[in-house]
């Protein structure tokens, strides 16, 4: 009896065995990588396939010491093959993609995946990789290479499999053809860093780069605390977009989905040839939310340039400012006009470039006419990527007498990064007519002389002349004596007061004189606040006429260049003025503003219509003029 139970159980055994081992064989496993070799820098694809896995199959990833796993994710493919009426053929493909990199150079072997299910195991092969330093460039062949297809030994072809309408969204593989970013991701803090990327690393001298600092992160973001810009010698630098919020957006790198956040764009323009270095920036980052966040200090990569000089054989002159695509143009208010009234003449220069940096070409006229210095304008636009705008040279323009005359033609060279060619830009001339005044007058009319004052004194009437004079009258009244003054009780004190108080204010002097000592530099400080002041009563006379209001504003300004200079100033050439000025060692931006100001204000007399967008300029840069003296 135990002989034929046992005989039994074993047959069991070996029948439920041969069952089983049909379902066991039509299993596939393998890994494979998108690459054989690769850099230390690098980010590869291992995949991990199981076709038909049993229900309870679990698949345990390779975990070697010389690789980093940066992320991993799963899907599930299901196909159904109709075949000559028979029953229909159900395949089950489960794909495990892991994102690697290397930790050190040499030949590592990424061991087996193991599949265990129904107490069996099963492994794949080992991939060996080459692994070099820095980063290795995929050949086309390993670029284009993709995982083996699953479905190659399935009977039908792809025309005879479809999708299986029950599949949620598991099935669904990630589409790894999305936006890549070629971004290296940094070893330590490879879920939040910071990276700066320019549009482009070969320019000339004077074209424009675009820096962006972005944040990729993996994490919770709750808000930036401070930013430190990287230090741009050899660049003229523009701001072009500075977000006050977090924005995120989704973007791949290296096969790992990230969200960027774009904290600065500046716009950059060498100034002069050579390798240029842009540093790192630096960022202080608070991750989670509320009473969970903690603060992290990131570092970004630094950056090189390649900058090229401008090609020989230029225009003459042609700087680095002159570097982009520019249009110029004239604009005259008005062609004809009468001997004595002033015309506005506009440089217009406009385009894409380093606007602000940018000179326009002065306007030349005939000696006939009389041209002040200009007052520049600007007004940028920037776009998403570049800086674009206009800078505008008004002049005031005023002729000594009648007659046609010409405004020639302005030009202004530039070259053109786009095409690699030097242009000019060109304006056409234009025809001033200038014609009498309502006095019929052919010239500018001398100054007028002051008119005489009568004497007031003299057109009055004597009254006593014209009146004749009166009889007097006197009426007596008789009326006891009274007591004499210094007899009086409030007689002593009275005359004693006045020297009482003279003591009284001596001492509070000689007490005011030890503890103030006002010196030289007190007066001449109370000198400019006086002047300060005085130009705040200017300012109400903005809306007033021209001649009170530039007096105002041109007296306000000579009286604080007394007192900072300690000399008077009034009757001074404006090239006295400003001899004497960087005599006491001023620079040269507020010597510059100091003559705009004298010199707008001369304008001013001649333009009686000036508009009040104007006078608030004068404004602005004579209160510019009298700040930063005591620093």
């Amino acid at each position: 009896m135990r002989r034929t139970g046992s005989g039994h159980a074993a047959l069991a055994a070996l029948a439920l065995l041969l069952v089983a081992m049909p379902a066991w064989a039509s299993i596939e496993f393998y890994q494979t990588t998108d690459r054989t070799e690769v850099g230390t820098e690098d980010v590869f694809q291992l995949t991990v396939v199981v076709v038909d896995p049993p229900d309870n199959a679990q698949v345990q990833f390779p975990s070697p010491e010389d690789f980093e796993v940066l992320s991993s994710s799963q899907s599930t493919q299901r196909s159904i093959e109709m075949s000559g009426g028979g029953p229909p053929v159900i395949q089950t493909v489960r794909k495990h993609v892991l994102l690697m990199r290397a930790n050190r150079p040499g030949t590592l072997t990424i061991p087996p995946a193991v599949l265990t299910a129904d107490g069996r195991t099963r492994r794949t092969e080992p991939i060996k990789m080459t692994v070099r330093r820095g980063h290795v460039e995929p050949p086309r062949s390993q670029a284009s290479r993709q995982p083996p297809d699953p479905f190659r030994n399935f009977p039908g072809g792809p025309f005879g499999r479809m999708p299986d309408p029950f599949a949620g969204e598991e099935n669904e593989e990630p589409d790894d053809r999305r936006q890549q970013e070629d971004v290296r991701i940094p070893r330590g803090d490879s879920d939040l860093f910071l990276r700066a990327t320019v549009d482009k690393k070969q320019v000339y001298v004077g074209e424009q780069v675009t820096l962006s600092l972005y944040i990729y992160s993996r994490v919770d973001l709750s808000s930036v605390d401070a930013v430190t810009m990287p230090k741009l010698e050899g660049f003229w630098s523009e701001d072009v977009e500075s977000p006050t919020q977090l924005t995120g957006e989704q973007r791949v790198v290296n096969g790992i989905p990230y969200r960027t956040y774009l904290l600065r764009r500046r716009a950059l323009f060498p100034v002069k040839s050579g390798t240029l270095s842009v540093t790192a920036a630096e960022a202080d980052i608070t991750t989670g939310f509320l009473f969970a966040g903690h603060r992290v200090h990131r570092v970004s990569n630094a950056l090189e340039v390649e900058v090229k000089p401008l090609p020989p054989g230029g225009p003459k002159g042609v700087s680095s400012a002159q570097v982009g695509q520019w249009d110029l143009s004239l604009e005259v208010s008005q062609t004809r006009v009468e001997l004595g009234q002033p015309v506005t003449v506009k440089v217009i220069l406009e385009g894409a470039g380093n606007v602000k940096n940018v000179t326009p070409p002065r306007l030349e006229v005939p000696p006939a006419l009389k041209v002040y210095d200009p007052t520049t304008t600007d007004k940028v636009m920037p776009d998403k990527w570049r800086i674009q705008g206009r800078r505008v040279q008004e002049y005031l323009v005023m002729a000594q007498r009648t007659g046609t005359f010409t405004l020639p033609a302005l030009e202004f060279p530039y070259f053109d990064p786009r095409t690699g060619r030097y242009e000019v830009a060109r304006t056409e001339p234009v025809e001033l007519t200038v014609e009498p005044g309502a006095g019929g007058v052919s010239s500018s009319p001398a100054t007028a002389a002051p008119q005489h004052v009568t004497d007031a004194a003299a057109e009055q009437k004597n009254v006593l002349t014209a009146s004749g004079l009166r009889t007097l009258r006197y009426q007596a009244r008789f009326e006891e004596p009274a007591a004499a003054v210094w007899q009086r009780p409030f007689f002593v004190p009275v005359v004693l007061s006045p020297l009482g108080l003279m003591l009284l204010l001596g001492l509070v002097g000689l007490v005011r004189g030890r503890l103030s000592n006002p010196d030289e530099g007190s007066r001449n400080r109370q000198r400019a606040k006086a002047a300060r002041k005085r130009l705040a009563e200017a300012e109400k006379l903005r809306e007033g006429s021209s001649s009170a209001f530039y007096g105002e504003v041109e007296k306000a300004v000579l009286n604080f260049l007394e007192a900072r200079l300690h000399a008077p100033v009034g009757g001074l050439t404006r090239d006295a003025l400003d001899a004497k000025l960087t005599a006491a060692g001023v620079d040269a931006e507020r010597r510059q503003r100091v003559r705009f100001v004298l010199e707008a204000c001369d304008a001013g007399r001649f333009a009686p219509g000036a508009e009040a967008a104007a006078r608030e300029r004068i404004l602005d840069d004579a209160a510019a003029v009298m700040e930063g003296w005591d620093k």
